[in-house]
């Protein structure tokens, strides 16, 4: 019985983004009593000697969502439209999840001690722990001095540790929200918006709600044309709200799937993500992501001298090998975001059947077409 609640409870990772498992099929958050703010997002002007927002993309170094992090922070420095740096809790080099090893631009001390007015907006992503007291004070305090906090998938259970999503209302991955309705009922937990606000509190449903809600940021920072002219970058249509939460359920030919599959150990494969200066992180980030979630095999970033590359938009990822004959080696990371993540989805279907492509399709919160 233990080897299978052992599979069980890393299938139920695929659709959280920390371990913690859900097994209802539709959860049911709590009621509404307190309705999010209008649409589109809304946000105060940049600090005093500010021309536009300062952004963090907060992560901690023991394991922080790979597309979650890496699409707010590639998609706004792409834009233009703020100024962006990555912050780690502590020096070091920070393990995403599902893939890939990044290094921050600054820490939670040396962002503080650069800015002591702090942020004007901070990024959260879901991460493997999310309860470092030191990390939780931070929020705290970049929220007092005026920050809009933007969670992203299950960032929303780090934020609602700090306790500042009292009183507002939130959502997150469609997995997780009748569990953060039960351990933080003084939120209100809202299905059906892809993303929402409330105040100074942004949140967003799963892990690819970072592609919308980062255009919507930018359309709120800048105009709609600017978020226009981001999303024809991307190659995403629209960047609306709109989310049928009820459309993503774990059913159990889902369970079968990944057992099966974890099971079938002499098909496993190794499937590279080559590194090269200059990449694109989000097309890198939303492949990697959607490959780690097949159960299959395992993903693993690449460089033939080993050493660290610079991405597109200045972001710092160090290699987990060298290349190896016989694996499955992705594309590099060129094509625009939108249409790479349809492609590499559709390849999982190719490759391993539509069974595994649902899989990883729940797993990233996105509508298959």
């Amino acid at each position: 019985m233990r080897p299978l609640m052992s599979l069980l409870a890393v299938i139920a990772a695929a659709f959280l983004t920390t371990p913690v498992i859900s097994c209802a099929a539709t959860p049911e958050p709590a009621p509404a009593a307190v309705s999010p703010d209008p649409l589109p997002l809304t946000l105060p002007a940049p600090k005093a000697g500010r021309t536009r927002p300062l952004v963090v993309v907060l992560a901690d170094n023991a394991g922080s969502e790979t597309t979650d992090f890496t699409i707010p922070y590639g998609v706004l420095k792409d834009s233009g439209v703020a100024d962006v740096v990555s912050v780690s809790t502590r020096p070091g080099v920070v393990q995403l999840m599902m893939a890939l090893k990044i290094t921050a631009d600054r820490t939670l001390e040396t962002f503080d001690a650069a800015n002591p007015a702090g942020a004007d907006i901070v990024i959260v992503p879901a991460m493997m722990d999310g309860k470092d007291p030191a990390m939780l004070a931070w929020l705290r305090a970049q929220y007092a001095k005026g920050a809009v906090i933007v969670s992203i998938c299950e960032g929303a259970r780090v934020v609602a540790r700090t306790g500042l999503l009292d009183g507002h209302a939130a959502t997150s991955h469609w997995s997780s929200l009748k569990g953060l309705a039960k351990a933080y009922p003084a939120a209100t937990w809202v299905r059906d918006l892809r993303y929402v606000q409330s105040g100074r509190m942004i949140s967003t449903t799963g892990v690819t709600a970072s592609i919308p809600v980062s255009l919507a940021l930018i359309e709120a920072i800048a105009g709609r044309p600017a978020a226009r002219a981001e999303a024809d970058r991307l190659g995403v249509a629209d960047w609306s709200p709109v989310h049928r939460t009820a459309d993503f359920q774990v059913k159990g030919r889902d369970y079968a799937t990944g057992l099966g599959a974890m099971a079938a150990v002499w098909n496993h494969q190794r499937v590279e993500a080559p590194l090269t200066n200059g990449m694109d992180e989000v097309t890198l980030a939303l492949r990697a992501d959607a490959w780690s979630r097949t159960f299959h095999g395992k993903v693993v970033s690449t460089a033939t001298d080993g050493q660290p590359v610079r991405s597109r938009h200045g972001l710092l990822i160090t290699p987990d090998a060298a290349p190896r004959r016989g694996s499955l080696v992705l594309a590099a990371a060129d094509a625009p975001a939108g249409p790479a993540l349809n492609t590499a989805l559709a390849d999982i279907g190719r490759r391993y059947g539509p069974r595994t492509r649902r899989l990883a399709a729940l797993g990233l919160e996105y509508p298959l077409r």
